[in-house]
């Protein structure tokens, strides 16, 4: 796809659009998912979902992942007691998933084990099955983290489980 096809996509994709792939009632199932899946892991899950980029990205050539890594720096997601944060994010505009973890989970899974649970979101998305595609991949993450870093007993909740919407 070229630059002005992208600028243009990230232009008519408002937070609207977004609240309405996503509404209240979804989100609130989405942090339920993360809730239930962080009482089996020890990982500190976010999921943020952007509309559109800022469009001086877009004319950057930004691609999501640089996006993602700067928000899981933004939102603070590496600052936990086991270096366990990981951030699913989602351009809605360019229908792209990426999953960005701290070194205490990353070092525990390997590049196609992300991959798969991006996947898993995207065939849905592109569908147009926004909610079924966040709450498999948020299962899929959950499994995946209960193998590689699995509970230990009760924990405080360091980061918030409320997904958000840019």
């Amino acid at each position: 796809m070229n630059k002005l096809e992208r600028f243009w996509r990230h232009l008519v994709t408002t937070r609207a659009s977004g609240q309405r792939a996503f509404p209240r009632k979804v989100l609130d199932e989405i942090q339920k998912t993360i809730a239930q899946g962080e009482s089996l892991h020890r990982a500190e899950v976010r999921m943020i979902i952007e509309p559109s980029l800022p469009l001086g990205d877009i004319l950057d050539g930004m691609h999501p992942r640089a996006r993602a890594r700067e928000l899981f720096s933004d939102y603070r997601l590496w600052d936990t007691e086991e270096n366990s944060g990981v951030l699913i994010y989602l351009d809605l505009a360019d229908h792209q998933v990426e999953i960005v973890a701290d070194r205490g989970v990353g070092r525990l899974v390997q590049a196609g084990e992300w991959q798969a649970i991006c996947d898993t979101m995207i065939r849905e998305l592109q569908r147009g099955a926004y909610r079924d595609g966040a709450i498999a991949a948020l299962e899929q993450l959950n499994a995946l983290l209960q193998m590689k870093l699995p509970a230990n007993g009760q924990r405080p909740n360091q980061l918030s489980d409320k997904p958000i919407i840019l």
